[in-house]
């Protein structure tokens, strides 16, 4: 198809414009080969008419379609023209925020002027390993392309930025450098890496300014050398600077800044370290306030300052160098401010004391004369003589300015060779990657001899460019073995020749340097007469004579000539720089400018370090004097410099990055085409461009042809060989053969020839679309006119029917009306005639109450009179009964009293008398005590009856006097009475009155009474419309209660969802900790091999094995136990394992608790110890103020006292010991039988349980008596201490005497009776002791019998064990029994702790070695038994079923089948000899096969057998075996992981067994918690003597460590499958069509062979979960694995989806949600639908919901909102951005959606970052899962070689 027929109506074209470069405007009438014009219409609605040339008839260039634009790659449009690519970057840079473009083998960068989140570490670990076409352009896919070139070519790479100044080189670098940094890490400990990323700062501080164009801006070019070794890790680096603009030291142009280090110093100029230094503010200085803009809005200097010296600091310059530093520049600054005088027209001079130049030569360690001297005068030397020739003011100046541009000049030079130094490694080199960050083409209105060599490196690279481009398009087209003719391009060739060949432009400089009066003038004329006529690139300007132009390859550019042999020379005067160099204060001035040949070289490596290989030439190092060095020029050199950077670059593979400046005010996102098309011309992007437009620049394989254009083809076309069918198709399609050529894998088309072929699918689609919607319509009408039939004849159905149902209503109503007239005139008659009767009945009902009430009153009142006499009566019946009685009394007491003291007489003879009966009968002495008691008793009686004696008495007189009083007050009350009569007549006349006053009172009472009705009805009116209030008030109570009711439900609601969220929250936190404890757990295992990695390198390097050492103790902590395990285990390999004396049959443990306890029984011995001093002290002061007769007569008493309780002490500790006895002999007879009634033991246990209940009975009468005898003691000191206050007896009998017989009766009696209350409350006293002692003798009698109990059911249990485990079942009850009665002894006793606890540990060795001499019983026995079973196996005799002796088993025959019948005797052991253990590990760990294990044996045998062995360690109570097979199972492990650590299976397998054996440790610890769902059977298995929690914890850890490792080796599994399958694959085919692709080509999205699809993925994840079944891993497990695995899935995708364009579009959401379906039916198969795993892809769908809906109106933004709560506001603004139609018909996301987007999801508080975290591991739980299987029953297979082992 001729390229004309494209130009037909609506086909979009590009025409120039002034403002916006170019313009798109469409065709209004079909182009024919005669038209002059083309009509046009501009997209405002404007019509022109455009003139074509009407020699070339050059048409204008066509526009892309819209599908095409925003390509990632420019070579993948259609059309390749200037136009389309600005076109491109416009609507990528402003429309999508993109501001990386591929442009074939070019990254082109523009500058956002803003920060943008795409360069965290999450995205540099998501472009890492990934192709360079695969994903989204970025300055990451270049620096990884170069790196992954490095690693699989072997060949050196560089990386090429250049641009403007202000278009972005220096931070594209910076970025370069730092994905190296943190992709490839560092080879040593030395943290290489961060060293080459600290030279950035120092670099920018003193190599970049502000500049009108940029705020930090390199004025110098650098090429870094990222070294890498064998194993690409960097190991060091090297810089190379290329042209500082020393010029700015001295001058800066308005808004412009000197280098930042000045400015940083001056804001830094009140530290205390910088007060030497005499600074103060930038405008104080000449150097730094000439641009007049001192200040970078947003960078604090003072800040960048601290960020310098720690740099600096990293990098290995010290304090003392960086102060040294800060001299030479703060000198700097002061000799500029050194202000020169004229002193006539030919010489200067400078004031004495200037105040700067005095500051400059004591910062640099100068004399004040020399210096200034020399700045005024310079010398002159001849053949024969030396002038001294002063300088004019200007010319000082001049050379006061060149000083200080030398100056910093060797100082910048100072810093870069102390910078490589600290990055230069002793390790070889083996291969580098090359940055450099170079000056862009420059052209300003005056163009100096720094642009000059600006563009002349540039005219370089730019040949190097168009060689390389060159070179790839042939190699791709030999590659494919098409036909290729030589593409013409442009060479620069000349213009390089016109700068650097002989007689060029610099050697004409460089001699005009050497002449004596050269000049800028003479140096222009030369040019002019060499180069004006003989080469076409150089021309003179017309109006100038001191100008040339040269043509470049970008732009032609005017130079001026002026300055041009002063910068070239860059001389400065020596006798200045030898006062500097003479200076003997300052060794770091002298170090500046010392000779060449100590100096580094250029390249900053220092000769003699071996170890680097590099292909670039260094230039001579065979200068010999600074005059030397001074006469090279400056072009000279830069062109030496340039040729070995060329050099470099050519024995490298380059990749380029063209940074681009889209504005000149720095304004974020605005796009100026005009600067743009200036750089793209500039920078080699357009001859790219057209480079690739000459050929084939759009390239297409033949399955994605064949996918993509497909509708183009018919049935019959399509043939099995899609090459041949594309061929076909193609020859049909395009007529002209010359637009294609088929090669081998792909075919190439001309420019244009997608764009044809698109128009012919869109077409056909439009076709295509135009049926169905014809179709559809169709549809739709018919459906809508079946429907509106319908919904009619329902109308007059309905209709119908409503007038049919209004009629019958009307004839029932009428009838209703009759019946209620009846019914009503019914209810109207009876309602009158029942009023009449409820009156009638009111009436008579009124009445008979009345006559009622009257009769009820008459006996009431009779009633009550009767009531009144019969307690009258009463009353005087019980006062006569009162005075008979008290009188009765009173004659008993006095007569009581009287025989009491005849009674007190005769006592007290019979006291008197005592002592000599005591002589004459000690035996009495009880009955003395008894008749004392009863004195001191009667004594007390005495006192209490003259007591009430006297109250009586007193009591007497006070009734008397009341008597007396009462007489008299009767006596007035009769008078009272007198006169009273009298006044009864006077009343009679007032009752006459008052009858009066009743009447009339009576008759105010009916007026009142009538008002009262009145007041009652109004009332009664009030009240009702009180009650319709209240009826309000109550519906209104109603209403709030209900309102109250769903304001109290929506609080429990929130409440519920409050709590459901602090739970939820609760949850997170404890997820977050549990995570952070397992990547602690990671760190540790990290570190951990990392120790043994440099562990085995140490020790392969000098071949020394270090001895490790061994753990102690048992109850260490799991991080100790860890640090042993590796030296445990060498130990073990080594054979040198040392016995360690451990004492047998101690639990640890229990040791450590008792000797707690007795810590604490000591301390609080001690302090009850000291308590008990301090009482007796005060005991003791309170005695001494005791009478000492008082102490005499209790002597005796408490003598006897404690003689008694020490006998019954002695008692006490006889019980004891029989109950010990009785212990013993019950535990002493391991028979069978022993516990049963009638043994031996029973009856001693008879025995002693009678005569105990015996010696219980005695003791109770001696405890009674004492009792007794303590209570009369205590009365009688009673008695005696209160002796000052009470009377003596024979006062009371003297008083008593006196009274009269009455009164001493009465006494008598009362004594008596207190006597008795006494004596009862004696006896209670008594019977309640004797209640308690009972109930606690009946307690321990119950105790015993419960004992005796236990001690029976034990003899019965061990009946039923083994003989071998009777003995120690027996020997562990009885520790545990003795160390509780220890406890308890104990605490009962404090004193006695330490006595126990030897006896206990006495019986515990006693038992111990009762324990070793049944063990050798029982290894003698086995070995008999061995005899006598090889025995009979010789004789060939069997035996019979039960039969047990030896002598019937050597006559009866074996039978075969009755060999394994004594594992119902088996306890679940396996036994194994200490010498064994390591043939143990070897082969069930690190030799064992896991696909047999798994395949022919039960899940988690090697964790079952492990456990049987422990249990057997734990059985004989051997603690280092315990220890050491503990420690080798877990170093086994570990090594068997890290040797085999990527195998899949390997992993799994342990995983599941490491949990088996955690669980089995768990479910056999004896905790009950871990025993609800054991059998009897299984909690016989438990462990007994040893405590292995610390363990479990250790191993736990272990478990966490083998399943982070297993997600690690599941990911590296699936990691290729998840792109490819989930986002790459059509799973449904035909639903999304491939776009074209560029030069950077994407990875296949056709299911080619070798390439991964979703079944790929499915299969991948069910061979995971049936090994995981197969190992038995819990199901728990396997949930929380599946679940980290679609978290994997989910964050990748999406991950890739965020940073590839291509990628989002409306069919690939489809794709991708049907993928995720595919997913959830797995899940739904296998039964994890409720494992978590589909919420981890949520994310993931709802970013495929994204791509598919509505994207308009603000109804859609909220639907988006609402639906996308799982991504991010980043996230979703990035899809939508990055939203590309793959058809004409789809449309793309406008810049007002997605900022109406932004602003709705403004108020999120969410993270920025944009990438899901895929490293992220959730944080593992191993739920409690007890296994059913019986240890005992567990079979041992040959194939494991353990016939070592053997079963117990």
């Amino acid at each position: 198809m001729a390229a004309s027929e494209l130009y037909t109506k609506s086909a979009r074209v590009w025409i120039p414009d002034a403002e916006e470069v170019w313009k798109s405007v469409e065709l209004t009438k079909d182009y024919k080969n005669d038209d002059a014009s083309l009509q046009l219409m501009l997209e405002d609605g404007t019509t022109i008419d455009h003139k074509l040339d009407p020699k070339t008839k050059n048409l204008p260039y066509l526009r892309n379609p819209d599908i095409l634009v925003g390509e990632n790659d420019l070579t993948a449009l259609s059309y390749l023209h200037e136009p389309a690519v600005l076109h491109n970057l416009k609507v990528r840079f402003i429309d999508s925020k993109l501001i990386y473009t591929y442009c074939g083998i070019v990254l082109v960068a523009i500058n956002p002027y803003e920060t943008l989140p795409i360069y965290g570490t999450d995205i540099i670990n998501a472009y890492s390993g990934q192709n360079m076409g695969d994903m989204d352009p970025h300055i990451f896919a270049v620096a990884e392309e170069a790196y992954k070139q490095m690693a699989r070519d072997e060949r050196n790479q560089s990386i090429i930025v250049s641009g403007e100044s202000g278009a972005g080189k220096t931070v594209s670098a910076k970025y370069a450098m730092r994905y190296f940094a943190t992709v490839s890490g560092s080879a040593s400990e030395a943290n290489v890496e961060e060293k080459v990323l600290a030279s950035n700062p120092i670099m920018e501080a003193i190599g970049n300014a502000k500049t009108t164009r940029n705020d930090n801006s390199s004025r110098f070019g650098k090429y870094i050398e990222i070294g890498f070794d064998n194993r690409y890790r960097i190991i060091g680096a090297n810089m190379r600077t290329y042209l500082l603009e020393k010029s700015r030291v001295v001058f800066q142009a308005d808004e412009e800044r000197n280098y930042h280090i000045f400015y940083q110093l001056c804001a830094s100029a009140n530290q205390p370290e910088f007060k030497n230094l005499r600074l103060s503010t930038a405008n104080d200085f000449l150097y730094t306030r000439q641009g007049r803009s001192p200040v970078i809005e947003g960078v604090d200097d003072a800040k960048e300052l601290c960020t310098t010296r720690h740099a600096f600091t990293l990098l290995g310059i010290n304090e003392s160098y960086q102060i040294g530093l800060f001299q030479v520049l703060a000198a700097i600054l002061h000799l500029g401010n050194v202000e020169i005088k004229d002193r006539d027209s030919d010489s200067s001079l400078i004031a004495p004391n200037n105040r700067h130049l005095t500051a400059f030569c004591e910062l640099v360690g100068v004399t004040y004369q020399d210096m200034s001297q020399w700045l005024c005068h310079r010398k002159l030397k001849t053949a024969t003589e030396t002038y001294i020739k002063p300088l004019p003011r200007l010319q000082a100046t001049n050379a006061r300015d060149a000083l200080s541009k030398h100056i910093y000049a060797k100082l910048f030079n100072w810093i870069v060779e102390h910078v490589n130094k600290a990055l230069v490694t002793n390790v070889k080199q083996h291969s580098f990657i090359g940055v450099l960050d170079i000056y862009g083409f420059e052209t300003f209105e005056i163009n100096s001899f720094e642009q000059f060599c600006i563009n002349y490196a540039n005219e370089k690279l730019q040949q190097q460019f168009n060689m390389h481009v060159f070179k790839l398009e042939q190699e791709e087209y030999m590659k494919e073995q098409i036909p290729w003719t030589l593409i013409d391009f442009y060479d620069n060739q000349p213009c390089i020749n016109l700068i650097e060949a002989k007689m060029g432009i610099l050697d004409l400089l460089d001699e005009e340097c050497k002449m004596p009066k050269g000049s800028d003038d003479s140096w222009a004329q030369k040019l002019y007469n060499t180069h004006l006529k003989t080469c076409s690139l150089f021309e003179k300007p017309r109006m100038s004579n001191r100008a040339f132009i040269i043509q470049h390859f970008a732009d032609k550019v005017e130079y001026q000539c002026e300055g041009f042999l002063e910068k070239n020379k860059d001389t400065v005067n020596e006798e200045q720089i030898h006062v500097l160099k003479a200076s003997k204060k300052f060794d770091l001035l002298v170090e500046l400018f010392q000779d060449e040949e100590k100096a580094t070289t250029p390249t900053g490596q220092v000769p003699g370090t071996g170890g680097r290989t590099r292909l670039s030439i260094k230039p001579d190092k065979g200068r010999d004097t600074s005059s030397k060095e001074h006469k090279k020029t400056v072009g000279c050199q830069f062109r030496n410099s340039l040729q070995m950077l060329m050099e470099t670059l050519n024995a490298t593979t380059p990749h380029y990055v063209r940074c681009i400046k889209p504005n000149d005010f720095k304004l974020a996102f605005s796009f100026d085409p005009k600067r743009a098309v200036q750089q793209l011309r500039a920078c080699g992007v357009l001859e790219t461009i057209r480079i690739s437009a000459a050929g084939f620049p759009s390239r297409w394989t033949y399955q994605e042809f064949f996918s993509r254009y497909r509708v183009l083809m018919k049935q019959k076309d399509v043939l099995p060989d899609k090459k041949l069918t594309c061929r076909n198709v193609l020859e049909k399609l395009v007529q002209d053969q010359d637009k294609y050529q088929f090669g081998k894998t792909k075919i190439f088309f001309r420019a244009g020839q997608v764009a044809y072929l698109e128009k012919l699918r869109a077409d056909k689609l439009r076709a295509a679309c135009i049926r169905i919607q014809k179709t559809i319509r169709c549809w739709l009408a018919r459906k809508k006119y079946l429907r509106q039939r319908s919904a009619a004849i329902t109308i007059q159905r309905f209709t119908r029917g409503y007038q049919a149902r209004c009629l019958v209503k009307f004839m029932r109503r009428t009838q209703a009306a009759t019946v209620i007239q009846k019914y009503q005139r019914m209810c109207v008659e009876r309602k009158r005639y029942r009023q009449k009767q409820a009156a009638a009945l009111a009436m008579q009902t009124i009445l008979r109450a009345y006559m009622a009430r009257q009769k009820y009153q008459a006996l009431l009142r009779e009633h009550k009179a009767v009531i009144i006499q019969k307690h009258v009566r009463g009353w005087l019946a019980r006062c006569w009964y009162k005075r008979c009685l008290e009188a009765i009394v009173y004659l008993q007491c006095c007569i009581r009293r009287m025989r009491a003291k005849r009674e007190l007489k005769k006592l007290k003879i019979e006291a008197r008398s005592v002592e000599h009966f005591k002589k004459l009968n000690k035996g009495m002495e009880n009955k003395i005590m008894q008749l004392q008691r009863k004195i001191d008793e009667q004594n007390k009686d005495n006192r209490v009856i003259s007591e009430k004696l006297v109250s009586l008495e007193s009591s007497y007189a006070s009734e008397s006097e009341r008597m007396r009083g009462e007489l008299g007050r009767l006596r007035g009350v009769e008078e009272d009475a007198k006169n009273k009569a009298n006044q009864v007549s006077s009343l009679l006349e007032e009752l006459e009155k008052l009858r009066k006053e009743l009447s009339v009172t009576q008759q105010e009472k009916k007026t009142i009474e009538d008002w009262a009705q009145k007041y009652r009805d109004e009332m009664e009116k009030m009240v009702s419309e009180l009650k319709d209030q209240n009826g309000l008030l109550k519906k209104e109570k109603d209403d709030l209660n209900r309102m109250i009711q769903e304001q109290s439900q929506q609080m429990t609601e929130k409440m519920t969802r409050a709590i459901a969220q602090e739970t939820q929250q609760l949850e997170t936190d404890l997820n977050e900790e549990r995570s952070r404890y397992q990547n602690l757990l990671t760190e540790h295992l990290r570190l951990e091999e990392k120790y043994d990695d440099l562990k085995e390198e140490l020790a392969h390097s000098t071949n020394v094995s270090k001895p490790g050492h061994r753990r102690t103790d048992s109850t260490h902590s799991s991080n100790e136990s860890e640090y042993t395990y590796n030296s445990e285990y060498a130990e073990l390999e080594d054979g040198s394992r040392v016995g360690e004396d451990v004492t047998r049959g101690m639990d640890t443990s229990l040791t450590l608790k008792l000797q707690k306890r007795v810590t604490e029984l000591e301390q609080e011995k001690q302090s009850l110890r000291n308590e008990l001093e301090n009482r007796e002290e005060q005991f003791q002061r309170a005695r001494a103020r005791d009478d000492a007769q008082f102490r005499k007569a209790r002597g005796a008493e408490l003598e006897y006292e404690s003689l008694k309780r020490q006998e019954l002490e002695s008692e006490n500790k006889k019980l004891r010991h029989d109950l010990a006895e009785m212990r013993q002999s019950l535990l002493g007879g391991a028979a069978a039988g022993a516990g049963a009634p009638g043994s031996p033991a029973y009856k001693v246990l008879l025995d002693q349980l009678n005569a105990s209940c015996e010696e219980l009975e005695v003791r109770k009468e001696e405890v009674l008596i004492l009792r007794s005898q303590l209570v009369s003691q205590k009365e009688a000191m009673h008695h005696k201490d209160e002796k000052e206050t009470m009377t003596e007896p024979s006062v009371f009998a003297k008083d008593v005497n006196k009274l009269k017989d009455a009164d001493e009766l009465k006494q008598a009696y009362v004594g008596v009776k207190d006597t008795n209350r006494l004596l009862e409350q004696q006896l209670q006293a008594q019977r309640r002791t004797y209640d308690s002692e009972v109930e606690s003798l009946r307690g321990e009698l119950q105790n015993v019998k419960e004992e005796n109990n236990r001690q029976q059911q034990l003899l019965a249990q061990n009946l039923q064990l083994p003989p071998e485990a009777r003995i120690e079942a027996s020997l562990q009850h009885e520790i545990t029994r003795l160390t509780n009665e220890n406890l308890e002894l104990m605490a009962d006793d404090p004193t006695a702790s330490r006595e126990a606890r030897v006896i206990i540990l006495r019986r515990m060795v006693d038992l111990m070695e009762q324990l070793e001499k049944q063990d050798r019983t029982i290894r003698k026995l086995k070995k008999q038994l061995k005899v006598y079973s090889k025995r009979i196996g010789e004789m060939g005799a069997g035996q019979a079923e039960g039969q047990t002796s030896p002598g019937q088993m050597v006559e009866e025959p074996i039978h075969p089948v009755n060999i394994p019948r004594r594992e119902k005797d088996f306890q679940g052991m396996l036994e194994y000899k200490k010498e064994d253990e390591m043939k143990l590990v070897k082969n069930l760990i690190l030799e064992l096969k896991p696909r047999g294990v798994a395949v022919n044996l039960i899940p988690g045998l090697p964790a079952y057998i492990l456990f049987m062995c422990l249990r057997h360690a734990d059985y004989v109570n051997d603690d280092q075996k315990v220890r050491t097979l503990l420690t080798s199972t877990i170093n086994s492990i570990k090594k068997i992981l890290k040797k085999r650590g990527d195998d899949f299976e390997t992993v799994s397998f342990w995983l599941a067994n490491t949990c088996r054996f955690l669980h089995c440790l768990k479910q056999y610890s004896g905790d009950e918690a871990f025993m609800k769902h054991n059998t009897s059977r299984q909690n016989e298995h438990c462990l007994s003597n040893f405590d292995l929690a610390e363990y479990r914890q250790v191993i736990s850890d272990l478990a966490i460590q083998i399943y982070q490792q297993l997600v690690k080796c599941m990911e590296n599994i699936l990691q290729p499958m998840i792109v490819s399958g989930m986002l790459e694959h059509e799973t449904i085919q035909g639903v999304s069509g491939v776009k074209p692709t560029g030069l950077r080509k994407r990875t296949s999205s056709i299911a080619d062979e070798g390439t991964y699809t979703l079944d790929s993925i499915l299969r991948q994840l069910s061979a995971f979960h049936s090994t995981m079944c197969q190992h038995g891993t819990d199901p728990e497990l396997i949930k929380q694995v599946v679940k980290q695995l679609f978290y994997i899935i989910g964050a990748v995708t999406l991950n890739n989806l965020l940073l590839r364009k291509d990628m989002c579009s409306w069919s690939k959401g489809m794709q991708i949600r049907y993928n995720v379906s595919q997913l959830e039916e797995w899940l739904r198969d296998k039964g994890l639908m409720n494992c978590g795993a589909k919420e981890t892809l949520e994310p993931l769908i709802q970013a495929a919901q994204l791509l598919q809906v509505k994207k308009k109106t603000e109804e859609d933004a909220e639907a988006i909102c609402s639906m996308c709560h799982a991504l991010t506001t980043a996230q979703i603004v990035k899809v939508l951005n990055l939203y590309t139609p793959v058809n004409e018909f789809e449309e793309r996301v406008s810049v007002a959606f997605i900022r109406t987007i932004q602003t709705r999801l403004r108020d999120r508080s969410e993270s920025p970052q944009l990438l899901m975290d895929t490293k992220m591991i959730y944080p593992v739980t191993f739920p409690f899962s007890p296994s059913s299987l019986a240890l005992e029953t567990i079979q041992i297979p040959t194939s494991l070689n353990l016939s070592f082992l053997t079963r117990v």
